[in-house]
């Protein structure tokens, strides 16, 4: 194991040194995942401030007393629409919906029809589309308050307009709730992983042949399946550093979340990254052990790159297929590398228990893998060494 040892601490050097590489890997995988909820945080921010303000634009206001008169009893400041409301609302410069009401509002309720309001927004603005429904809900509250009065002005129970009510009753704990904030993170820790892992295995196989420095190395006495253990080692070892550090960078990245509510969400703490880690650590063992068996037989860095993409797309899309499944979580899941490490996580997010057959079985299929990839690099080293 000596000479394993060997190249695996000048390997891990060799990782350390190339700084610039190192600090590319760090900022692109470490801080996407916070930098990303940091921006979604502002735009939660940016909406609750919206709500807050508690503000309903209408054009027409001169024509409906009575609606504005319910609008300010709810607590709401109504606000009469700019000129060119509707090229406003397409150029996202005005983020509130408006209602348009008709002239003869008033007299339509005098003579009991209905007039029509209408709600103009822009779907494609997400900040007047969020608005809407809140509107929505006001005018159903007008229509409700009216229609009340017109009963006990008859001597009818309002009660008659709602035989059923509804109750709710939502089963998901805050922590299961979480987790459509939270749920990204599983994802951008695999990434993390997947490029943490990219850079040393390419540079300690194909960037090896490439400066030829390749087949002095096997003129030494050392055995392939240890200089490859040693590789392999070292190039697992840069991938769970990064992992590791992607993983802690969650815990002070929610300090600098702005929206209360996605704060409150976000539970990501010391026992959830050590989690992380540990489901983390047998799928970098298994990805370096791919990766470096597909750059091996690549001439160059550039010839690796190119080899490696079908392997780092599987790893981009499959953590996708758990979004993307209607019918939840599937027990094939758990044999698929990248889509059961994801679950696994999103488990850990939402308070649950792993169980040890899913574990047992993501370690049985990261243990194989790792196997194939590292027997597969021993072989084409030793043909080489034979040549």
């Amino acid at each position: 194991m000596r000479p394993a040892w060997t190249v695996f601490v000048k390997e891990w050097l060799d990782a350390l040194r190339d700084r610039r590489t190192l600090a590319v890997v760090l900022l692109s995988s470490v801080l996407m995942g916070p930098l990303v909820l940091i921006a979604l945080s502002g735009l939660v921010a940016s909406f609750e401030s919206r709500a807050e303000r508690r503000e309903v634009v209408l054009d027409g206001i001169e024509h409906a007393p009575t609606l504005v008169n319910y609008l300010q009893r709810q607590g709401f400041a109504v606000k009469p629409a700019p000129e060119g409301f509707e090229a406003k609302l397409r150029s996202s410069e005005l983020g509130d919906p408006v209602l348009v009401v008709p002239k003869d509002f008033e007299a339509a309720l005098r003579r009991a029809e209905v007039p029509v309001l209408v709600l103009v927004s822009d779907s494609a603005n997400k900040r007047s589309e969020a608005g809407s429904g809140r509107l929505q809900r006001l005018v159903a509250g007008f229509n409700r308050e009216r229609a009340t009065l017109a009963l006990a002005l008859r001597g009818v129970s309002g009660e008659l307009l709602e035989p059923v009510r509804l109750g709710e009753k939502d089963l998901a704990n805050p922590q299961t709730r979480g987790t459509q904030i939270t749920g990204m993170l599983p994802f951008f820790v695999l990434m993390a992983v997947l490029y943490g892992a990219l850079n040393a295995a390419l540079d300690t196989t194909a960037g090896e042949r490439e400066r030829g420095s390749l087949e002095p190395l096997l003129m030494n006495p050392a055995s392939p399946l240890s200089l490859v253990l040693g590789k392999w080692a070292a190039v697992s070892a840069v991938a769970l550093l990064i992992a590791v550090l992607s993983c802690f960078s969650f815990i002070p990245a929610q300090w600098l979340l702005r929206s209360d509510t996605l704060a409150a969400l976000f539970q990501f703490g010391w026992r959830e990254a050590l989690w992380f880690v540990a489901i983390i650590a047998p799928f970098a063992a298994a990805l370096s052990a791919l990766l470096m068996a597909v750059a091996i037989r690549c001439r160059s860095v550039k010839e690796a790159q190119a080899s490696s993409a079908m392997l780092i797309l599987a790893v981009s899309l499959l953590p996708l297929v758990g979004l993307l499944n209607p019918g939840g979580e599937e027990r094939w899941h758990l044999w698929v590398p990248a889509l059961a490490q994801n679950t696994l996580m999103t488990r850990v997010l939402k308070g649950e228990a792993l169980g040890l057959e899913p574990v047992a079985i993501t370690l049985g299929v990261c243990a194989v893998l790792a196997l194939l990839g590292v027997g597969f690099v021993a072989r084409v080293l030793r043909r080489a060494a034979v040549r």
